[in-house]
């Protein structure tokens, strides 16, 4: 007797990954076959968001720079007591990331050691130069200024994240070269991670692979996003 009951499996075809169950996406699985999927996904969800950040006007990211620096003011304040004498790693804006230089210059004058990340090994976990508003930038990896070689190298004990996207879980969605993740997991102790979104940038999931490791906070120019378990 044949089996006339319909086979059960997911309707969309893998490279689809919005239409899938989440459950499908197994984090401690190593398939090769998942992982090129949701790489693939990735890869479409980043054009995106980055379309709609792109989009956004000089006057809307200003906007957008000021609220997310007076609520990053008040969780450093809330949280690490202002942060005083401790090093926080920051970034420097590029794609339409939210500016954070003037808040940058802000913390250094208030006491705090700002640092931004370099790529010095490809493929290898970032590391971190002191950086000062009177520092003298060069081009490091992508054209992005950094500090030069001779800067004060430092260990950060908050790093701040630009996110394409994010999930409500702290999860972040960022250029896919990997350096976020190698470098929490390299440090030891593993310092407070920030991610720094738009609210517009939430999505439901990333499709955690076994190497993303989430941050502990998420902040966005409306707010704290989300936030894992308070340190």
């Amino acid at each position: 007797m044949s089996d006339t009951r319909k086979p059960l499996g997911y309707a969309s075809p893998p490279c689809m990954a919005q239409e899938v169950d989440p459950a499908y996406f197994d984090p401690l699985a190593t398939d090769p076959e998942q992982a090129r999927d949701v790489a693939r996904w990735r890869k479409a969800e980043r054009e995106r968001l980055r379309g709609l950040r792109a989009a956004l006007s000089v006057a809307d990211r200003q906007e957008i720079g000021r609220a997310l620096s007076g609520h990053l003011r008040a969780v450093l304040q809330e949280k690490f007591n202002g942060a005083r004498g401790k090093v926080v790693s920051c970034y420097w804006p590029i794609k339409g990331e939210p500016d954070l230089r003037d808040l940058m210059a802000e913390w250094h004058a208030g006491g705090v050691l700002i640092a931004l990340p370099i790529v010095e090994v490809k493929a290898a976990p970032l590391v971190f130069r002191r950086w000062t508003p009177e520092t003298q930038m060069v081009r490091g990896d992508w054209n992005i200024p950094v500090p030069p070689p001779d800067a004060e190298r430092v260990i950060p004990d908050i790093t701040l994240a630009p996110m394409i996207g994010w999930t409500e879980d702290c999860y972040r969605l960022g250029y896919g070269g990997g350096y976020f993740d190698r470098t929490l997991a390299a440090l030891d102790p593993r310092p407070v991670s920030i991610g720094i979104a738009l609210g517009s940038a939430r999505i439901k999931t990333i499709y955690p692979q076994p190497h993303d490791i989430p941050l502990d906070m998420v902040v966005t120019e409306t707010g704290a996003g989300a936030e894992r378990n308070a340190r």
